[in-house]
């Protein structure tokens, strides 16, 4: 496969799958792979969303993790989801996973609404106009809830999903708040969470969320998730997850 400027292929090392990612706009990060880990229960012969799905790591980690018929990648931005699809073609994916270039804010206008068995997402972290701001406009949009907010992702998830459908999301502790907030006004009952830490005596700094819709309330609080040894090594269950163990 012929690659644009600046693009490279990455080995994703489970099922000799394979990524096209550009090395100047947002490449994944450990919180994609985790996510997908995370959601590895989702039920077999089901039908997903991925709302936002940038390169389309986490669809196609989903391909290999689980038992899931089809996935439908969302992506706003034309050329990131032109090659989020060149990845699917060159895994030879194009039988389960479809990539779609759409607002997410759009979609209930677009797809069949109670339709869905679950939704995965790994949207922007920060608010519109807060923290750093890269100038770069495609890291912008992955990083800053310009195009699409926890809201959006709440009132989108609710009306597409089928009762009892799921929703797995990563994001950041100190959004917690928000998202509890956005998923209760949306009938999406947050159903267990796990922090994620750098090391053992450091702060969290991701949370892995799993929510259904029309749920009862029960809350079930996993164990925490170390990423690194103090010697900086991955831990065992960080490389169980990248399969280098």
């Amino acid at each position: 496969m012929k690659l644009k400027e600046n693009e490279r292929i990455d080995d994703l090392q489970i099922n000799n799958l394979k990524i096209i990612q550009n090395k100047n706009g947002f490449c994944f990060g450990i919180d994609s792979v985790l996510l997908s880990d995370f959601a590895s229960d989702i039920k077999k012969d089901t039908t997903v969303l991925d709302l936002g799905t940038g390169t389309g790591i986490i669809s196609i980690l989903l391909s290999a993790k689980t038992s899931i018929k089809n996935i439908i990648g969302i992506e706003i931005q034309e050329n990131v989801a032109e090659m989020a699809k060149r990845s699917v073609e060159l895994n030879n994916l194009q039988n389960k996973i479809k990539i779609m270039n759409a607002d997410i804010k759009e979609l209930i206008k677009i797809l069949p609404n109670n339709r869905y068995d679950a939704i995965v997402t790994n949207p922007p972290y920060m608010k519109k106009n807060s923290g750093l701001e890269n100038e770069n406009r495609e890291k912008l949009i992955s990083r800053h809830e310009i195009e699409c907010t926890i809201y959006d992702i709440a009132r989108v998830s609710n009306t597409l999903l089928k009762d009892k459908g799921e929703v797995y999301m990563v994001h950041r502790p100190d959004r917690l708040i928000d998202i509890v907030e956005a998923f209760r006004k949306n009938k999406l009952e947050i159903k267990k969470i796990r922090l994620i830490h750098p090391k053992m005596n450091m702060p969290a700094n991701l949370v892995l969320i799993k929510a259904v819709k029309n749920g009862n309330a029960f809350l079930q609080i996993d164990r925490p998730l170390y990423v690194y040894n103090e010697d900086g090594s991955y831990t065992s269950e960080i490389k169980k997850i990248y399969n280098k163990e």
